[in-house]
């Protein structure tokens, strides 16, 4: 068949006598002949034929180009090229070929002298040289070195594929150790480096990440975490392999729902932590969607601080109450939560933990609900332990007056609780003491709803504050979300939730009014104008003012001067 202006021609493998390879059966050389010589051609093909008992397939190429674009599908082992091909010259042509097969061995069949092309080709890599007309020994003595070239190639490549596949099975079980050694706070140091030697890991710090999935529903729960955590479980590689697109980390086996994710980091208390821990954020999220387009289900991420490699166990506890605490999010990160309370193995934690959340947002239906079911387990458990009973009222109220505290919503006042302990003595019925604990509750809850807002209110007047000093100048969310030290995703909603606008709206609506202000009352060019507001386009300044006011700049200017 003809490819461009070069003939191109293949023969079938053929098998022969004489020199013969060890599992030779199993041998399959490709040889491309790139000379536009018939006779060349063919008297490599019959050295080839007549002296080798091995299959080989060759094709020929008669230009430079084609030699380029037959090498791209043929993907030979070896190529004779001559130097002086039509078009595209020989040593071009080999260092193309080059670029997309390292492994190929070049021999050039050539009659010009070995010094006009040394210096190029040496750059190249090439096998031998073989001046025309050349005699059959000296073929058939560069053709036995580059088959067995080839097969020292492909013995190589076996077996660093053959190691390849090895690590891939091991290096998962090793992960997966060194995952449980992380979290578990009995493990000896030494056993931690001696996983960091196997896994080539050199950070001492980092984080946990705890992945979580179910069934997509309408509601914030996820749903069926038993059911998907079965169906993916066979798509658990899968999964793996895109955790690993999106975070240089060491990953543990998937358990239920649930798969341990460990992110070594050297940024402990680093400048750049703040910028670190927001792009780990925004990371997760691509890599949620990703993988809920992906698998089919809803996927969320808690993320615990930055540890030592040694206390590890506290990253994966806060990563795990990042998740219980906020059930909204899909990404939710320890720093942006305040710390909560641990308990003991026995103890109703689910039933607490629920108040304590309801508290610390100030949702006084919610907190009410869980403080009667905490009180009723009281009553089912320890009706007659009076005293325990009251203790733990008293304790609970002065954890949620800590939370006030905590939380901005009370002031605190050293000499302010001094009659509690009388007040709990005087009781005389469970029903008091319920309705105590209740009051406090409520009186927290209110006290942290106004502060919230009052905070809520502050961040965006503060926002606002600093758009107004900057707008002139390239400013974005994410540099207003660092001045007020808080992530860009929260900053959003809350900007949003707030003003009506979202951020580049509002941004554009101060400028605006300042551009406005310039082209009713001052003498500047357009673009000074342009400049002075925040644009370095003047045509995209001039589009946006007339989409935002319904009138060009210069319309705008003419109007008011008119008037």
């Amino acid at each position: 068949m003809e490819i461009g202006t070069g003939a191109v021609k293949m023969t079938v493998p053929v098998l022969l006598s004489k020199f013969k390879f060890k599992d030779e059966e199993k041998r399959v050389y490709k040889i491309l002949i790139a000379d536009n010589k018939n006779e060349i051609n063919d008297s490599i093909k019959e050295a080839l034929e007549q002296n080798f008992s091995v299959a080989f397939q060759t094709m020929i190429a008669r230009t430079g180009r084609t030699a380029i674009e037959v090498a791209e599908e043929f993907c030979p082992d070896i190529v004779f090229m001559d130097l002086q091909l039509p078009g595209i010259s020989g040593i071009d042509a080999m260092r193309e070929i080059r670029n997309n097969h390292p492994h190929v061995i070049f021999i050039i069949v050539s009659a010009c002298d070995k010094f006009d092309y040394a210096k190029e080709a040496i750059g190249i890599g090439i096998l031998d040289y073989i001046s025309k007309p050349f005699e059959q020994e000296s073929m058939i003595k560069v053709l036995k070195a580059a088959m067995s070239k080839v097969d020292e190639e492909k013995k190589k490549r076996s077996l660093d594929l053959e190691i390849k596949e090895k690590l891939e099975i091991i290096t998962p079980i090793i992960e997966n150790g060194f995952i449980n050694a992380l979290i578990y706070q009995k493990t000896e140091k030494a056993e931690i480096d001696h996983f960091c030697t196997l896994l080539g890991m050199k950070e001492k710090e980092g984080c946990m990440m705890s992945l979580q999935f179910g069934e997509l529903s309408d509601t914030e729960q996820m749903q069926n975490v038993i059911g998907t955590g079965i169906r993916l479980q066979k798509e658990s590689i899968r999964i793996k392999d895109m955790i690993k697109q999106y975070f240089y980390c060491c990953i543990g086996a998937m358990i239920g729902n649930k798969i341990l994710i460990f992110v070594p980091q050297n940024t402990s208390g680093s400048e750049q932590e703040y910028e670190l821990r927001i792009q780990m954020i925004e990371d997760a999220r691509k890599m949620v969607r990703d993988l809920r387009n992906r698998f089919n289900a809803k996927f969320k991420v808690g993320i615990g601080a930055v540890h030592n490699i040694y206390n590890l166990s506290e990253s994966y506890n806060e990563a795990v109450r990042a998740l219980e605490y906020n059930s909204t999010d899909s990404v939710v990160h320890i720093n942006d939560l305040p710390v909560l309370c641990e308990y003991e193995e026995d103890y109703p934690v689910d039933i607490e933990t629920q108040l304590i959340k309801s508290i610390e947002i100030g949702n006084i239906n919610e907190s009410t609900y869980y403080a009667k079911c905490f009180f009723e387990w009281m009553m089912d458990c320890y009706h007659e332990n009076v005293m325990d009973i009251k203790l733990k009222v008293l304790e609970l109220i002065l954890q949620t007056e800590k939370i006030g505290f905590d939380h901005g919503g009370m002031a605190y006042q050293f000499t302010g609780r001094g009659e509690y302990l009388a007040d709990l003595m005087e009781m005389q019925n469970y029903q008091q003491l319920q309705k105590w604990l209740e009051e406090k509750i409520i009186y927290v809850c209110r006290n942290i709803q106004m502060k919230k807002e009052e905070n809520n209110i502050d961040v965006v007047k503060q926002a606002k504050q600093y758009i107004e000093l900057n707008y002139a100048k390239d400013i974005d969310l994410d540099e207003v979300s660092k001045y007020l030290q808080i992530s860009p995703y929260y900053f959003s909603k809350l900007f949003k939730k707030k003003t009506g606008k979202n951020f580049i709206e509002y941004l554009t609506q101060i400028r605006m009014e300042h551009a406005k202000i310039l082209l009713s009352s001052s003498s500047m060019s357009m673009k000074e104008i342009c400049m002075e507001v925040g644009y370095s386009d003047a045509n995209y300044f001039s589009r946006a003012f007339k989409k935002n006011v319904g009138l060009s700049p210069t319309e705008y200017k003419e109007e008011r001067y008119g008037a």
